[in-house]
């Protein structure tokens, strides 16, 4: 999977801004952000040493939350685990010593993909996990190769798929104008009267992810919702697509 905020087209790949300005934290941020927890899901931490090594997939981009659905009712989430995605798209444990789990038996099910900043998606179709756990390796590419539920769930972007940002109020949708707008939501994180203000950290409002909330100038966290939702009628929201 990619992040549509940290990814470099030109290298097919995710900046690691945020683990390289040491801001990613040691224990998953989604509990405490308000993602329901299912099964074993929940209280994942890691170790600094594992943030900072090289694996083949790159460098530790930021923590991501997956969801396994039940194969005959797909809005019933049935387990949820948060992990590390690396700048290739790899999702990893936070314990490379072993296996992503879901603590689920293995047998068929939806898989859905979330972040903490950007609209999620989920599988067209349901997938079997032949794993104990849920766990072993198993490969399912939401950036190409597999289609996505409902209907311009992910953006495309030089040929690649990658999940809509700009998410700053973690809800269901992109919104630019109005109440409960995601562009108020940056305007407030970094003050609400200074726009030029910025603010440097850990921030949902950073949709870009390089580890500064900015709402004017070069890389503002303003401008990508305003082209997802289609750059020029203001009153537009793009919808997160799932059942």
């Amino acid at each position: 999977m990619f992040l549509e905020g940290p990814y470099d087209p030109d290298t097919q790949s995710m900046r690691d801004d945020l683990r390289a300005q040491g801001l990613i934290p040691l224990t998953e941020p989604y509990t405490a952000l308000g993602f329901a927890q299912v099964a074993n899901g929940g209280g994942e931490t890691t170790t600094q040493a594992v943030l900072d090594s090289t694996y083949p997939g790159g460098r530790v981009v930021d923590w991501v939350h997956l969801e396994l659905r039940h194969q005959l009712d797909n809005t019933q989430v049935v387990a949820t685990v948060n992990a590390l995605l690396l700048q290739d798209g790899t999702v990893i444990s936070p314990d490379p010593a072993q296996s992503t789990l879901f603590g689920v038996r293995p047998g068929v099910y939806w898989i859905a993909v979330r972040h903490r900043n950007h609209l999620g998606c989920m599988s067209a179709s349901t997938r079997t996990l032949p794993y104990p756990g849920g766990g072993g390796i198993w490969n399912h590419d939401f950036t190409q190769a597999y289609p996505t539920f409902g209907t311009n769930a992910v953006k495309v972007v030089d040929g690649r798929n990658v999940l809509w940002a700009g998410n700053a109020l973690l809800d269901d949708r992109l919104k630019y104008v109005g109440a409960q707008s995601d562009r108020d939501a940056i305007l407030q994180a970094i003050g609400g009267t200074v726009p030029t203000a910025t603010i440097t950290g850990y921030h949902v409002e950073d949709v870009t992810m390089d580890g500064h909330v900015k709402y004017v100038g070069a890389n503002n966290d303003r401008d990508p919702i305003l082209e997802n939702i289609g750059g020029t009628v203001l009153t537009n929201e793009r919808i997160e697509q799932f059942p």
